[in-house]
């Protein structure tokens, strides 16, 4: 923390007076659940947890701690897996009061929100006007919209509908002095100077605070139709993606790509779950096609494609869901692999990104390497093939001490990264950067990227209080160490 111009406790008492002592915490239930994100690498610190109730109030809680020069780190549902929402000392900025609708438009296909909603209830505003909103992923009913934007969210619509990025019209930001940019136009073009907001997605918190955004809509899909689908192989996986997204184009929403391990894993710890086929693959995908046609358009078209796919000798077997319960039950296999993995002890993660003609390749290499540095080692490389997005994740050998492992974490990303560096891929896809990639980053960006990126803190936050340390680090201070 940086030499306060005013003690705290005068500024816990200004931000008490201002919002109301019940939203200024300072005690350690309160504080608890701000300190640790949800996968416990990091455990931090923080005067209090102050709670803003509107965009005003967010304004003046930031200026009162700009004048006392204390770090301001904004949280909304903490489900961030990077540590970018780890307070060490500061306040921690809570943007779950501001939960506000301020508008739907269903003719200019937007809605403007404010950043404490949750993704699930911008989706359930969307869906009351007849619209869609497609980002999702599994903590969508916790997430709030402010922490997707800040992290530029991917998840599981990103092939059809961009990351979290490609949904913003305009945003309304708190920046580091308080002063508030309203940027919240609903327009499809505006080429009036730079395209601010763009600053704002994606920089966790470092460069503004972000209280509102207009954010695009879509028609809904009429009918859907899921498939499971087993297959020899990462690259019989990627060809069959070429031929669906060939025969299907824009119809294809999803492409879901697991391990014969991972979904071993979810048939062995997950609940209400059953093979969805007879037999083993070392290869599986969840493909999704949609129609903005009612009735069985998406159904016939996926049964035709995986018909040729099986013919040409891409597909082994296959499954399609019968009824909107049956697709629930197939995307339930994917969307519990994350949680399954804690069942088989320590998992060392990667979100990383690859070029799709080296997707394939990427998986082979990396397998390859991690397995051999380690004798047991089990990887689970899954996620979204379609957006070339792999959650490259390694899970300890049966029998080994989880702390042993997760201290080999360092370890593992250097071999992971290099092969990602070497195949013009990005160590970070869809998680951020936050403290745990902080270093990689440095090492890995370009030089006069990385310089660019400083630059634009240092302008922005010249006192560096926002969220600092995370992403770039404009001092020489080593993060914390990993894990906790």
């Amino acid at each position: 923390m940086t030499d306060a111009a005013f003690p705290p406790d005068r500024l816990l008492a200004t931000l008490s007076e201002r919002l109301g002592a019940r939203y200024v915490r300072t005690d350690p239930e309160g504080l608890a659940s701000h300190l640790v994100e949800a996968r416990g690498l990091y455990r931090g610190d923080a005067l209090a947890v102050v709670a803003p109730g509107t965009t005003e109030e967010v304004a003046f809680t930031m200026r009162a701690c700009a004048e006392a020069r204390v770090p301001v780190v904004a949280q909304g549902g903490n489900t961030g897996l990077v540590g970018g929402g780890v307070p060490f000392g500061g306040i921690v900025l809570s943007l779950n009061r501001l939960t506000r609708l301020r508008a739907v438009d269903p003719l200019g296909a937007s809605i403007t929100v404010e950043a404490g909603m949750t993704v699930a209830e911008v989706q359930a505003a969307a869906d009351a006007a007849g619209m869609l909103f497609p980002l999702a992923w599994a903590a969508d009913g916790t997430a709030r919209i402010g922490g997707g934007l800040a992290t530029n969210a991917g998840g599981l619509a990103v092939l059809a509908y961009g990351n979290a990025r490609d949904l913003v019209l305009g945003l309304e930001v708190v920046l580091a002095d308080g002063r508030v940019w309203n940027g919240l136009k609903a327009l499809r073009k505006n080429n009036a100077g730079y395209d601010l907001k763009h600053l704002f997605v994606g920089s966790e918190g470092t460069l503004g605070l972000i209280t509102a955004a207009t954010l695009k809509l879509f028609p809904k899909p009429l009918s859907k139709s899921v498939g499971f689908v087993g297959l020899p192989s990462a690259q019989a996986a990627l060809a069959l993606f070429a031929r669906l997204r060939s025969g299907a184009d824009r119809g294809l929403t999803a492409f879901e790509y697991m391990p014969r391990f991972g979904l071993e894993m979810v048939l062995r710890h997950g609940t209400d779950v059953r093979p969805p086929l007879a037999g083993s693959h070392d290869a599986y995908a969840l493909v999704e096609l949609s129609s903005p046609h009612p009735g069985s358009e998406a159904r016939a078209a996926l049964e035709g494609l995986l018909s040729e796919a099986m013919e040409a000798g891409l597909v082994q077997d296959a499954v399609i869901g019968g009824s909107a319960a049956q697709d629930a039950a197939l995307w339930r296999l994917r969307e519990l692999l994350p949680e399954v993995q804690k069942a088989e002890g320590g998992s060392i993660k990667h979100d990383v990104s690859l070029p799709l003609s080296r997707l394939a390749d990427f998986l082979d290499e990396a397998s390859a390497a991690c397995e051999a540095e380690m004798p047991g080692l089990r990887p689970c490389p899954f996620g979204h093939f379609g957006d070339g997005n792999i959650h490259f994740n390694l899970t300890q050998p049966v029998g080994m001490e989880k702390a042993a492992f997760l201290s080999q974490w360092s370890r593992f990303n250097r071999i992971v990264h290099a092969i990602v560096e070497r195949m013009d891929g990005s160590i970070a896809a869809e998680h951020g950067i936050g403290l745990i990639k902080r270093d990689e980053l440095a090492r890995t960006a370009d030089p006069v990227g990385l310089d660019l990126m400083r630059r634009l803190k240092a302008a922005l936050d010249p006192r560096d209080l926002l969220n600092p340390g995370k992403v770039v680090a404009l001092s020489d201070d080593p993060p914390p160490a990993l894990p906790v």
